[in-house]
């Protein structure tokens, strides 16, 4: 009798202690139906206290049986991480309640967590109604909005015809074709063998068999055994590149007749146009301008001709040229390139609108070699003129002296070119008053330089300070200029000279 008293105690003692293992601290009691919700159907659930798996539901026992060993937190992390990227680490990161979406767009399912006191209850369970069907559209939601889609939609089948269209592929064909919209003819023709990549391909169609074109990108996507096809308007877009391309054209046959070469630089230093006198003056071959090049290479390529002047220092002069793209786009360039092969050429650099860069190459080695020779020439008559024993001036119409030689300096002891300042006729006759005794001839010489027209030469006799005698002659020159002379006089040679020439005709 004793012995099964101890028995029926012992056996009452280990069910209350089971039940108090199911049941979380802290819980109510009856939680234990709430964690399992012991059906043969409902979704699985995993009790974990730390890392170890205290308990698990019906349907949480079956998947150990199809290949799921599921002994801890880690195993069912493992398990479930594919579809639940977001599955926390370990127990203390799941923050009370924490839902865990599915990553796979077929699957409609979710994992939820939520502490019972120091247990941590695991389920996976569908996602609610509301989320699967308030959030996603519906296939008449969908199949609605691409039938009144505003730009043509349509599905070829297996053989190429059409199967489906929305009410924007029908409007467009009968504008096309004045029909309606036939299986067996596309608006758009796309062979059977073209990949659906999903890449546009422009296309067009003729508006009821006239010259007007309609233009549209087509892009083409797998579906089923058919595909999908997408066309969207590009008229405006054509209408624009047209339009530039015209503009460009435009822009170009003005240039062609210029002798000047042209190229300009859109904002991202690439060439986008030139002209005929580009190559010629710079020997560059068209299929490398073509090729739009940027600012550095162009300049680069320049060098390599030798079309430009040689850098001492490549590394400097990479430098070099971004700063002259720079003053460019300031509108600052200007420079003269004496070329190796004796050619020079003025450089201008322009910005022009968008900030696009211009250059502008002109060749004016015929220029250079004009002045250069007419440099040359005066340089010559001045040195002739140097070496000559009369001292002589020269004074322009307005009375400004524009030319002495050295006779003229040591005479007088001045050197005009040395002055920044213009030195008039009445500075002349002033310094030669300085040095001479009192005569008339230095206003006469004035009113000569400046009645400057309908003159002939005449001479006269000074004498300097210190007694010497000299002979000033005065002659009418090209352009209203006179020129004025000092030689030493030869004594008896003088009166008959001067007495005939002292009038002015006109005067």
């Amino acid at each position: 009798m004793w012995e099964w008293l101890i028995l029926g105690v012992t056996s009452a003692t280990a069910a209350i202690g089971a039940v108090w293992l199911l049941v979380p601290r802290g819980a109510k009691p009856g939680g234990a139906l709430a964690v399992f919700r012991s059906a043969q159907d409902a979704p699985p659930v995993w009790l974990f206290e730390g890392q170890t798996l205290v308990d698990r539901s019906h349907s949480a026992r079956a998947l150990n049986g199809q290949g799921a060993n599921i002994v801890g937190w880690v195993d069912l992390r493992d398990q479930l991480q594919a579809q639940f990227p977001a599955f926390p680490e370990t127990p203390e990161a799941a923050v009370n309640p924490l839902i865990v979406e599915s990553a796979l767009e077929d699957d409609a399912r979710q994992v939820v967590f939520e502490w019972l006191g120091e247990m941590v209850r695991v389920e996976l369970r569908p996602r609610p109604a509301s989320a699967t069907h308030s959030d996603q559209p519906t296939a008449d939601v969908l199949l609605s909005a691409t039938k009144h889609a505003p730009y043509p939609v349509w599905r070829l089948d297996a053989d190429n015809r059409v199967s489906w269209h929305n009410d924007a592929y029908s409007r467009l064909y009968a504008m096309a074709r004045e029909s309606r919209p036939e299986p067996s003819t596309p608006l758009f023709t796309i062979t059977p063998d073209r990949p659906a990549t999903g890449r546009a391909a422009r296309k067009f169609v003729t508006v009821n068999n006239s010259n007007q074109k309609l233009w549209y990108d087509i892009s083409v996507v797998p579906h089923g055994s058919g595909r999908l096809c997408y066309a969207v308007d590009v008229n405006a877009v054509v209408d624009a590149e047209v339009a530039q391309r015209n503009f460009v054209q435009t822009l170009a046959k003005t240039f062609a007749h210029l002798s000047i070469g042209l190229a300009i630089f859109d904002r991202n230093r690439q060439l986008v146009l030139f002209n005929p006198a580009l190559i010629d003056l710079t020997a560059l071959r068209a299929d490398f301008l073509s090729g739009r090049p940027n600012v550095l290479s162009f300049f680069d390529r320049l060098r390599d001709q030798r079309m430009m002047p040689e850098p001492k220092n490549y590394s400097s002069w990479r430098q070099q040229m971004a700063d002259l793209v720079a003053a460019a786009a300031d509108g600052l360039y200007q420079e003269t390139w004496s070329l190796p092969s004796g050619s020079v050429y003025s450089v201008t650099g322009r910005p022009h609108l968008d900030g696009a860069v211009a250059f502008l190459f002109e060749d004016i080695t015929a220029e250079i070699t004009l002045t250069r020779q007419f440099r040359a020439d005066l340089e010559l008559g001045q040195s002739i003129l140097d070496q000559l024993h009369q001292a002589i001036a020269v004074f322009t119409i307005d009375g400004t002296l524009s030319f002495s030689n050295a006779a003229y300096h040591q005479l007088w002891g001045v050197d005009p070119d040395r002055s920044f300042a213009q030195s008039t006729i009445l500075d002349a006759t002033r310094l030669w008053q300085d040095h001479c005794r009192a005569t008339p001839m230095w206003g006469e010489i004035r009113d000569f330089v400046a009645i400057g027209e309908h003159r002939t030469e005449w001479f006269g006799a000074i004498r300097l300070v210190d007694g010497a005698e000299m002979i000033c002659s005065v002659y009418p020159i090209n352009g209203g200029s006179t020129m004025v002379s000092f030689e030493e006089s030869r004594g008896a040679s003088l009166p008959a000279l001067r007495q005939p020439k002292m009038q002015v005709i006109g005067a």
